[in-house]
């Protein structure tokens, strides 16, 4: 089976994809294209699948990805050790021959260029990490080497979608205390809890730092065993262990 890479229509002028767990020699639980370095599977088979997934991407190009904490924290793209990663849930770079590479299993990965200016970013965008800003501090930071926020593109590919986000009412009440209106990113569910919808959100907070070319997938990482990994679901089948998919964006 090939590797699976998804494209946004956002980013078509650079090279992207949003990859699943299609064509990746992982076995059992890990199951595909799994490129997590702390899934706990052996490294060699993480490295062919991170090689196979650059190869769909921008072949001959290498992957940069950071320690991702759940965090804000954002880098600019290093020529650090795999197993020497500086603790971030962002990177940006205006440099060619690397792709930005971020993990996801549930979490939402977000994609941003400026074609013109020769920038990119990526970033890691859980609940914390949306909650805490994190694609607004990776717009500032591309900002920084370059980028103008009014030129600057952005996708959100796979994650788990409203349907699938079952939450509790606590995590309801922190969100609306940021924000009122947050409220409207709510929804009741079959079991009578509220239901978050995690990429409506993140649309949102891109809008409103005014990213005007903004796409999403729309493609629900709980819900689709066979092509995407899930925290989540893992935990509900009380699985050993779950894969992580990569999302990767590069200059030309």
């Amino acid at each position: 089976m090939s590797v699976e890479a998804l494209r946004a229509g956002a980013l078509a002028s650079v090279p992207h994809g949003f990859l699943g767990r299609r064509g990746g020699v992982s076995q059992g639980d890990f199951a595909g294209l799994n490129c997590g370095w702390g899934s706990g599977e052996d490294l060699a088979i993480i490295v062919e699948n991170r090689r196979r997934a650059a190869e769909a991407v921008a072949p001959g190009a290498r992957i940069v990805s950071p320690h991702q904490i759940h965090s804000a924290n954002v880098v600019e793209a290093g020529d650090w050790p795999d197993d020497s990663r500086p603790p971030a849930d962002a990177v940006v770079t205006n440099r060619s021959g690397i792709l930005l590479g971020i993990l996801t299993a549930d979490c939402a990965p977000v994609l941003f260029a400026d074609g013109n200016a020769g920038v990119v970013g990526a970033a890691h965008a859980g609940w914390k990490g949306a909650l805490a800003g994190v694609t607004d501090r990776t717009i500032e930071a591309m900002e920084r080497l370059g980028a103008d926020r009014s030129r600057i593109a952005a996708a959100i590919g796979p994650c788990i979608a409203q349907r699938s986000y079952e939450v509790d009412h606590g995590f309801l009440q922190e969100v609306c205390e940021q924000s009122p209106e947050n409220e409207r990113f709510f929804a009741e569910g079959p079991a009578g809890k509220p239901h978050f919808d995690l990429e409506g959100y993140l649309l949102a907070r891109l809008a409103a730092a005014g990213i005007a070319t903004v796409g999403a997938l729309h493609e629900d990482t709980y819900s689709q065993p066979d092509r995407f990994y899930s925290y989540r679901r893992a935990t509900h089948r009380h699985e050993p262990g779950y894969g992580r998919q990569i999302s990767l964006i590069g200059l030309p």
